[in-house]
């Protein structure tokens, strides 16, 4: 049995203020899954908190590139420090975020100790970058373009070790049929699934193909990457960017069950979910289940 270590890492640095005066509420995701004692459920370790800095954009404006960089950019390296360890002690961290910027925490950590690729399931590309878009800012829509290469040295480059990801190492599932950016996915040759296509497939096969993919020995491993925007907002409405013709939770516990179960699989982070826009908490709790049941299904 692998060493479940929760890890919480709740930064809403990458995130775009919900309305003028306040903050994304996605920092409060680790709490609210461990308010579902996810911990207990997975028989996990107790991984402490990695606490970011203050949400604070200053005088940003558009076309200042990536608000909170510098912030984000130190959270990245204390993150991948506490990732980094663990991996190399043979854990399995599963990183309760926070939104998608955490996600460099993980790609740079993996980055340190050799060549590891990402399976991210995920309501959208999250590619955004210079040569693409005009609207950069939201690192929490720009982590894979990031992880990847693409964009300012101070996020791109950290400890000289751009990229963080090879295009060849990512995988995508899960995202949106008319996403404007697969084009560009396909120009690049990165493996991609959206939504109907996992439905034509079958979710276990694609994701049982993607697996396949990844265990290979010119990798370390792979990291799963869990945006809870890749439920439809029927079951998830508590995300920022809750568009419609998403996965249904059995879809979501089939992907990531199967990915996980590999033993290539090195961790997990979930992000997205704002426990503000689930007064309820039944999303949280849909959430937790559909984490729990997969990678205790999984569990070598």
């Amino acid at each position: 049995m692998r060493r479940i270590v929760v890890l919480d890492a709740p930064s809403n640095l990458g995130l775009r203020p919900p309305a003028p005066g306040t903050v994304p509420g996605v920092y409060k995701l680790a709490g609210a899954l461990r308010e579902q004692r996810i911990v207990q459920r997975l028989g996990a370790f107790e991984g402490g908190v990695v606490v970011p800095p203050r949400y604070d954009r200053g005088d940003w404006k558009e076309g200042d590139g990536v608000f909170n960089a510098a912030a984000i950019a130190s959270y990245t390296v204390k993150l991948a420090d506490r990732i980094e360890h663990h991996l190399r002690a043979g854990d399995f961290p599963v990183v309760l975020g926070g939104d998608c910027s955490i996600q460099l925490g993980a790609s740079l950590a993996m980055r340190r100790i050799g060549r590891y690729a990402l399976a991210a399931i995920d309501g959208s590309t999250d590619f955004r970058h210079p040569g693409n878009s005009q609207r950069i800012g939201a690192a929490g829509g720009e982590e894979l373009a990031l992880a990847t290469g693409r964009g300012q040295d101070d996020l791109t480059d950290l400890e000289g070790l751009r990229p963080y990801l090879k295009d060849e190492d990512v995988r995508l599932l899960g995202i949106r049929d008319n996403d404007p950016q697969r084009d560009e996915l396909r120009t690049l040759r990165i493996p991609h699934a959206s939504v109907g296509e996992i439905r034509e497939w079958g979710p276990a096969d694609i994701a049982g193909a993607v697996r396949q993919s990844l265990e290979i020995t010119e990798l370390e491993g792979f990291w799963v990457h869990l945006d809870a925007d890749s439920l439809d907002p029927e079951v998830m409405p508590a995300v920022d960017a809750p568009d419609p013709d998403g996965l249904q939770a059995d879809e979501l516990r089939t992907l990531l069950g199967t990915l996980a179960s590999s033993d290539h699989c090195v961790g997990l982070n979930i992000t997205i979910y704002d426990p503000d826009l689930d007064p309820d908490g039944s999303a949280g709790a849909l959430l937790t289940d559909v984490v729990v049941e997969a990678l205790m299904g999984s569990a070598p």
